[in-house]
């Protein structure tokens, strides 16, 4: 990556962290943000508000824990650093502690198959990991447990973290599973809702998966697509 690459990389986190505040799944200094690059990766600073953050605040860190800058890195490092090492198909991890996420995290919720659109995550539940204290290997550890064969997860008392290929796919995952989060608080008001049974959520991943690769979604024995004539 050569220094124009590294410079739109940066204007491109400082946009994402904004974007994230301002749909609001995210408030004030809280939730950070990763982005894998030639060095080893960007990550956000510790304690500085996303309207003060300008591109030379973010920090370069290296995979030994390194880093150089002017600034300090997130307290969440760690667990930025182990997923982007654990998960080399990975290049963008994002924290926030969105309101409805973290309500269901507080009580160690996982997000069953109540709903189809939770296969976005990569899996037939949003797993909830267990409590950990912040900024520590514990976490990280905890996190990565979690996040085993999924793209998102919760974290106990604390919030959520969501990865991508690209940015903008990993804030699109932790808006929709602040979405689903919220939906299934809602859906519990009127009782434990039903779930989708996993034979039919690996029906809908493996048309997502078929979307993914640019393919109609159509599985191998529905044709429901238009024909032309």
């Amino acid at each position: 990556m050569n220094a124009t690459d590294d410079a739109a990389l940066r204007e491109e986190m400082v946009a994402t962290c904004r974007r994230m505040n301002a749909s609001g799944i995210n408030q004030g200094t809280s939730g950070n943000l990763s982005v894998r690059n030639a060095g080893g990766f960007l990550v956000t600073p510790t304690s500085l508000p996303y309207e003060r953050m300008q591109p030379a605040d973010l920090v370069q860190m290296r995979f030994d824990g390194t880093f150089e800058g002017a600034r300090r890195p997130s307290s969440e490092w760690r667990f930025h650093r182990d997923i982007l090492a654990a998960r080399p198909e990975i290049d963008c991890v994002l924290h926030c502690h969105s309101v409805y996420a973290t309500t269901l995290a507080v009580h160690h919720v996982t997000i069953p198959s109540f709903h189809y659109m939770v296969a976005v995550a990569g899996g037939t539940t949003i797993r909830c990991s267990r409590y950990e204290t912040f900024g520590t290997q514990a976490l990280s550890d905890a996190a990565i447990e979690a996040l085993e064969g999924r793209l998102a997860c919760l974290l106990g008392q604390h919030g959520q973290i969501a990865l991508g290929r690209t940015q903008e796919a990993a804030l699109a995952l932790a808006i929709e599973v602040e979405t689903l989060a919220r939906l299934y608080l809602q859906a519990r008001v009127l009782g434990e809702p039903p779930v989708l049974p996993d034979e039919e959520m690996e029906r809908v991943l493996q048309q997502m998966r078929n979307m993914s690769y640019g393919h109609a979604p159509d599985l191998a024995d529905v044709s429901d697509t238009p024909q032309a004539r």
